[in-house]
């Protein structure tokens, strides 16, 4: 079992990495940017990455209190799922209603992977392999959708 301050060191470090080796790769659109913190320019639309134990999650995340603006945002995400899925290459899970780890209600476009653990480095290349071609067609369909989103600025 690790310490609370082991686990913020492991995470810490894996995330510092990835930000590294990430750093080697420009966005679609030529420019250098910070792929862990991934700026959308949506406020409460992210690009969002999780790693833990048991589970790995990357996701399309928007997190606007009011049901009705998800929903929107949800139909304007529809409006472009076929391109989406194909710059992806697979098809991710679209859910309106979830909660975060916070317990506040957000929607997500996401894809999961089981079995790999932030917390053993041999399993490092691994959740690599799974976030990087996800992440960087995420960018890829942004630096083209992003226009569509922007009735959502403010």
């Amino acid at each position: 079992m690790y310490s609370r301050e082991e686990v913020k060191q492991l995470k810490e470090t894996f995330w510092t990495r990835f930000g590294q080796y990430m750093a080697l790769n420009n966005s679609a659109d030529g420019e250098k940017i910070n792929w862990v913190n991934y700026r959308t320019g949506i406020k409460n639309l992210r690009f969002k990455m999780e790693a833990d134990k048991r589970l790995s999650l990357i996701a399309i995340e928007w997190s606007h209190r009011d049901l009705s603006m998800r929903k929107l945002m949800m139909e304007q995400f529809e409006e472009y799922k076929t391109i989406l899925t194909a710059i992806l290459g697979e098809e991710w899970i679209w859910d309106l209603e979830m909660e975060d780890e916070q317990g506040k209600s957000v929607s997500m476009i996401y894809m999961t992977m089981e079995g790999k653990s932030i917390f053993k480095q041999e399993d490092w290349p691994d959740l690599i392999s799974f976030f990087k071609p996800r992440l960087i067609a995420l960018d890829e369909f942004w630096c083209d959708a992003q226009y569509g989103f922007e009735i959502f600025k403010s």
